[in-house]
């Protein structure tokens, strides 16, 4: 058997966590910044898998393929490092600034790699701002506007709606993240990530670290989206859903439940 106990997961997370705030900023600036990449091509994988079956499940099923090299290359990715870390701070394993250190500067990597890809993008997708015709172009307009202006449309219930997909989403994404500590095997525990990820994409949540990509490059691409509107309607209230979610339904349910005291040191 290359599965482990969900005993011996957790106990996996809260080490995991703890490692994380003792990185130093150089490490988590690179690795942040390519967990915001390779987030970005999934999501463009993704797209363009719909865009050519038209199907939306299959494009879901393709985005995972980013978050798994996320995590198996143990990189940076503060959606799920809110779950991660604050079991070791439960655990005092690690302290509250620790935490803070790690989120602030996991966000801030994550961010300028979305962006940074979003950039690259742009230059391919429009052949250097020469052609705006490809389907994918009107794809990330139309998906970056319903994740801002739809939700501007109908003011604080717009804000209540994001923040609430956003719980829902890093509860999956973080149970990703909790899959990928359940096997021994690469195999296994690329099996295991694949089913959340995938269930959180095909279900259209809000994941502030993709949003950090499709929004800006929404932007860029020409979509009548303003920098207020990209983190007023969507970036504040996403993150802290996330946060929310991810905290709550995954760190702190599986701490109380399956933490056990005698196994830290």
């Amino acid at each position: 058997m290359d599965s482990y106990k969900p005993v011996e997961i957790v106990s996996h997370l809260v080490d995991y966590g703890a490692y994380k705030t003792k990185l130093p900023v150089k490490d988590i600036l690179i690795r942040g910044f390519l967990s915001g990449s390779y987030l970005g091509f999934g999501t463009v994988l993704a797209f363009t898998v719909a865009i050519q079956t038209d199907i939306y499940s299959l494009g879901a099923l393709a985005f995972p393929v980013g978050f798994v090299m996320v995590i198996l290359l143990g990189m940076e990715l503060v959606t799920g490092n809110f779950a991660a870390v604050p079991m070791a701070v439960m655990a005092k394993k690690a302290g509250f600034i620790g935490m803070l250190y790690n989120w602030s500067f996991a966000f801030i990597a994550n961010l300028l790699g979305s962006v940074v890809f979003g950039g690259l993008f742009f230059i391919y997708i429009t052949k250097l701002g020469h052609s705006f015709d490809a389907d994918i172009i009107t794809k990330v307009i139309s998906v970056a506007e319903s994740k801002t202006l739809a939700y501007k449309e109908v003011g604080g219930k717009g804000l209540i709606i994001c923040f609430v997909k956003a719980v829902l989403c890093n509860w999956m994404v973080t149970m990703g993240v909790v899959m990928g500590m359940s096997s021994s095997s690469t195999i296994g525990r690329i099996v295991a990530i694949w089913l959340p990820i995938f269930t959180f994409f095909a279900l259209g949540l809000e994941h502030c670290v993709v949003n950090m990509f499709v929004i800006p490059t929404g932007i860029m691409l020409g979509a009548p989206i303003t920098i207020s509107d990209w983190w007023l309607w969507n970036q504040l209230p996403a993150t802290l859903g996330n946060l929310v979610g991810g905290f709550i339904f995954t760190g702190l349910a599986l701490y109380l439940t399956f933490f056990k005291k005698e196994k830290a040191s």
